[in-house]
């Protein structure tokens, strides 16, 4: 029997992030010692009464449907939770909880575009921006930035590609939103106010909806967080995506959030309840806990990921031919690796891209990285922190050994 598989099959890319997982799994089952710098989770487990709140959960039997939105109580956390962090007071019919950030962002394109449509992506940009938008029927439109400016947009780049007059007002009418992402998978960059806002202004000018993943905004060093939202002045359409998965280190209780105009929300709510119904009951009781609850775990986890991420600017920015700048937020170094391509391996490959250099990196020095390439960023690896500094270390100098064996 001949089976025939849809369209949408063939216009979606696997993970290759997940791809390099599964190597790397295997590589461990046959004994081999493999650092995994391809993490995109924090290593710490999830604070002990977070934990708690989940097994009392179970006890009093929240084990059942919730509304397909998010229960109620969960909404109110959230809703203070943001107030405090932001001052800005949202309404809980402007809230819906899905099963991790994941779904939000993916139901919330489904929600908002269509074929024929066009959604400004900036690169590097993290792996799902362009399916989730292909998902929806509508295209990427790729845009460049600037690596010096923690990755913030290049905007005579942007003009060029929105075919753009005088002030940014575009000619092309399919555009219709844009996804900012700060900080960001995979580069770490946090991008300054005057980049956010000055991406309001052209959106608010285009009428473009903005979807701003802010999944990492607890994980921010440098400076404190800003949500896009307090930089509203213009009065952009505006939905904000978080997650309980890196802040609160729950990545497996698959619990996001998105935060939009009633409008929005209540079609999210539509697609969502016809896909997956309500998110995970026993997760949403958890995240009350965490929203509400001691935030000094949260604290601690941050300040251990600053430490590291100082040890492994270091080591990287130690090797020959390697060039990293600090990255603002999340878990992630980006450093440049593009002196180390067209190299010839031992057995005589030449290394064309990232995915080569990535692969002969796991293979030599037993070390997961992940390829620029993927991200839309010839030259560069993406490497997590979110392991001990011993291991970084470790895995860094066995990077190191393997580009020395390079021709």
């Amino acid at each position: 029997m001949s089976i025939s598989l849809s369209r949408l099959v063939d216009k979606i890319k696997p993970s290759f992030t997940l791809q390099m997982t599964a190597r790397a799994a295997a590589l461990r089952a046959k004994g081999i010692d493999v650092i995994n710098f391809g993490v995109g989770e924090p290593d710490f487990n999830t604070p002990a009464h977070i934990i708690e709140a989940g097994k009392k959960a179970m006890d009093d039997g929240y084990t059942k449907y919730t509304p397909g939105s998010g229960m109620l109580e969960l909404k109110e956390a959230i809703q203070t939770k943001v107030k405090n962090d932001t001052g800005v007071l949202y309404d809980t019919n402007q809230v819906i909880v899905s099963n991790g950030g994941k779904q939000s962002l993916s139901i919330a394109c489904q929600a908002l575009f269509e074929e024929g449509d066009k959604v400004v992506i900036f690169s590097p940009y993290w792996v799902s921006f362009p399916e989730f938008v292909r998902l929806s029927g509508a295209e990427p439109l790729l845009v460049d930035t600037v690596a010096s400016k923690q990755f913030e947009p290049d905007f005579d780049d942007l003009h060029t590609k929105i075919v753009g007059g005088y002030d940014f007002k575009t000619t092309d009418r399919s555009i219709k939103g844009v996804i900012i992402n700060s900080p960001s998978n995979p580069t770490g960059g946090v991008w300054s106010d005057e980049a956010i806002i000055k991406m309001l202004e052209i959106s608010k000018a285009n009428n473009w909806v903005v979807i701003s993943d802010e999944t990492y905004e607890e994980l921010v060093y440098d400076r404190k967080f800003t949500a896009i939202d307090t930089l509203n002045d213009v009065g952009a359409e505006v939905l904000t995506i978080r997650s309980m998965s890196k802040t609160y280190a729950m990545t497996g209780w698959r619990i996001g959030y998105a935060i939009a105009n009633e409008i929005i929300v209540k079609a999210m709510s539509k697609i969502q309840g016809q896909t997956t119904s309500c998110p995970n009951a026993i997760g949403q009781k958890a995240s009350v806990a965490a929203l509400l609850g001691d935030q000094q775990p949260i604290l601690d986890m941050k300040n251990k990921f600053q430490e590291r991420r100082q040890v492994m600017f270091d080591a990287l920015n130690s090797l020959d031919g390697v060039t990293c700048d600090m990255p603002g937020g999340a878990f992630y170094m980006f450093p440049d690796f593009s002196a180390h391509l067209n190299k010839e391996t031992k057995d005589g490959k030449i290394l064309r891209d990232t995915f080569d250099l990535s692969d002969y990196i796991l293979d030599t020095a037993s070390v997961v990285t992940i390829a620029g390439d993927g991200f839309g960023a010839k030259g560069y690896l993406r490497l997590s922190f979110a392991t001990s500094s011993e291991i970084i270390k470790n895995g860094i100098k066995r990077i190191e050994e393997s580009l020395k064996e390079l021709k």
